[in-house]
């Protein structure tokens, strides 16, 4: 049986509020916000405005990552949702980004990543146990 590490979601929202989509500290926060949302354990996060227009950045959560880069001349951000494991909802983060940045036509596709043949019975370890976990 094959199972898969992860999946990745691309993320395409259009239509979206220009100004909401060129404020680096906006975005900042919805990607912290949607993230948390997902019940996704945040690592680290870094943002970039860029002149005179568009935004990139990334939070790294302990499942992997969400990415976003945006066009606001364009009304356009392009976001990368990968997820780890089957603890969080990443279509979550999606949704609460559509909301965040008013956007009128979103278009995604998800991905498996890490494919692997498991034998029957046994299932694919997406991250070392947790030593610091309470028994």
């Amino acid at each position: 049986m094959m199972e898969a590490l992860g999946k990745q979601i691309l993320v395409e929202f259009y239509d979206c509020d220009s100004d909401k989509i060129n404020d680096v500290i906006y975005i900042e926060n919805s990607l912290i916000q949607a993230t948390k949302a997902s019940n996704a354990t945040i690592i680290s996060h870094n943002f970039h405005k860029f002149s005179p227009y568009g935004v990139s950045g990334m939070v790294v959560i302990a499942e992997s990552h969400v990415a976003i880069h945006t066009w606001p001349e364009y009304k356009y951000a392009a976001v990368d949702i990968f997820t780890c494991g089957d603890t969080i909802d990443p279509w979550v983060i999606q949704e609460q980004l559509k909301d965040y940045f008013e956007s009128k036509n979103v278009s995604s596709m998800e991905m498996k990543r890490g494919l692997f043949k498991v034998p029957q019975g046994q299932k694919l370890l997406f991250k070392p146990e947790n030593k610091f976990q309470s028994n």
